[in-house]
């Protein structure tokens, strides 16, 4: 009764959270379907459309780890209160945004405010709910809130992008940011952590410039060549901050990261979960919209429609996961059957791709989505539950910077495979590599991949026009079927990797 009560009494606090994370959830989602219609009106290439995506999620993978030390010394309600003024700010910034480069600088700030809102909302909850049982309901009615906004994200990014402009998209923040600040100066009291130490800048700027480097090294390689000489530095670079990031981790007091906790086999098969969730379930909501619009040549709001099967199944799939912790033992357990359902969906949804049937493509889309589902509030549980309760602000920072670091990662990885077999696919169907040669140059292979067809085919010759134009989408939906095919190999491989390591845990204590 008084877990209740409490629940009850703080439901203005968990409402003002849960509707600041499902901003960024929002945000996060409702871009992908706009990417199409932000390259014909700015003219951007492909690179240009994933750094609008992955410079938003490197800012804020990249700033997750400090903002939790941050959350936890100089108070929680301080950050999300800052974070909702710079993420209004940027906001602005993309929505007035006159070239691609000044909103990917836009977009980059953005995932600054976003990394300071969600590492402090996630913590604002986790403290105000300490008891178990409340922290648990707590916890599920996060899920839910994440699950819908997931769900309507694509919705009204196409609606919006089709009927009033892309530039929408960010400008409707504006007044949600200001009334989520008035509830928070209400509703959410400041909390701390009284033992938190000095926050570890220095680890935190080699953490986030290695992992800049890192995507750099995947996005610039679709043009530059894998075997460059600049793909190869910023590879080396990456590799070299990374490594003094952990050296640096392992010497300081003040760690903002507590690698000891990686010697737990229950925490790893924790953060494998959240990886292998967001590298192989929540990327598709970047890569589904282009497909649809590309292969199928859809406007962006029949596209978004088109992706409801896969956001719905994401809310039913909580329901499914309660129903499997009641029959499997741990939650490591549960994680690694929904990284099955993620791994095997993808896997359907790549057998069906290039056919352009969209009933296979959609029953494809709803295994993954009830994987994406029973993953979703099981990673953030599972991780949180493998830190003190002192340390929210670590924990929390730990699993959105594992989340974000593994779709801007996945986003690099599976977009150079989609470049690589959407122009030998074309290539084969032309016949153009039979002197070694290929059909199309790279500006052309950028802009379709952007979803600019039109743009690439005007610079065409007329009859290549008339061949190409009915090769390109199916082109492309090869080369989506070949990215899904890695993303679900994957998912299995981590969904075996979470099982083993869940009987080593059940088999040792921690």
């Amino acid at each position: 009764m008084a877990a209740r009560d409490r629940t009850n009494g703080n439901g203005f606090l968990l409402a003002t959270a849960c509707a600041t994370c499902g901003l960024i959830s929002l945000d996060t989602n409702i871009v992908a379907v706009s990417l199409p219609s932000i390259a014909r009106s700015l003219h951007a290439g492909f690179a240009d459309v994933e750094w609008v995506v992955s410079a938003y999620m490197v800012s804020f993978a990249s700033c997750l780890l400090p903002m939790g030390g941050i959350a936890d010394r100089h108070g929680r309600k301080k950050l999300m209160m800052f974070g909702l003024l710079v993420f209004m700010l940027a906001s602005l910034g993309c929505g007035l945004a006159p070239s691609v480069g000044v909103l990917n600088v836009a977009r980059a700030v953005k995932g600054v405010g976003a990394s300071m809102l969600l590492t402090a909302a996630l913590a604002v909850i986790a403290n105000a709910f300490p008891a178990p049982a409340e922290r648990a309901r707590a916890w599920a009615i996060w899920g839910m809130a994440m699950g819908i906004t997931t769900t309507i994200a694509p919705l009204v990014g196409g609606v919006v992008t089709q009927w009033i402009g892309w530039r929408w998209i960010f400008l409707l923040n504006l007044p949600v940011c200001a009334v989520l600040m008035i509830c928070a100066v209400r509703a959410v009291p400041e909390s701390r952590n009284p033992h938190a130490l000095r926050t570890d800048f220095a680890g935190s700027l080699l953490f986030g410039i290695g992992l800049a480097f890192g995507i750099w090294a995947l996005i610039g390689a679709q043009d530059a060549g894998w075997g460059s000489l600049q793909t190869a530095s910023r590879f080396s670079i990456c590799a070299l901050l990374i490594g003094a990031f952990v050296w640096l981790e392992r010497r300081l007091a003040h760690a903002v990261i507590d690698l000891s906790l990686f010697s737990k086999a229950r925490f790893v098969a924790a953060v494998l979960g959240m990886f292998g969730y967001a590298a192989c379930a929540q990327v598709m909501m970047t890569f589904l919209p282009l497909y649809l619009q590309n292969a199928f040549e859809w406007a962006p709001t029949r596209a978004a429609v088109a992706m409801l099967p896969f956001a719905v199944s994401m809310v039913v799939g909580p329901f499914l996961g309660a129903r499997l912790g009641r029959h499997l033992t741990g939650a490591t357990s549960t994680l690694s059957v929904g990284l099955g359902l993620v791994g095997i969906g993808n896997l359907l949804t790549a057998a069906f791709a290039p056919s352009a049937d969209y009933f296979w493509v959609a029953f494809g889309m709803i295994v993954t989505g009830l994987g994406a589902g029973v993953l979703n509030g099981d990673t953030q549980k599972a991780i949180m539950a493998c830190v003190p309760s002192h340390r929210t602000g670590m924990a929390s920072g730990i699993s959105t910077t594992t989340r974000f670091t593994a779709i801007v990662t996945s986003i690099g990885v599976l977009g150079a495979v989609l470049v690589s077999r959407t122009r030998v696919s074309i290539d084969a169907a032309m016949h153009c590599n039979r002197f070694g040669g290929t059909c199309v140059d790279a500006r052309f292979m950028s802009d379709l991949l952007a979803g600019d067809l039109s743009h690439a085919l005007g610079r065409l010759a007329p009859e290549l026009q008339r061949t190409l134009g009915p090769i390109a989408p199916v082109s492309f939906a090869h080369g989506f079927a070949s990215a899904l095919n890695v993303a679900g190999c994957f998912a299995l491989a981590v969904a075996v990797a979470i099982w083993l390591l869940s009987g080593r845990g059940s088999s040792k204590p921690d």
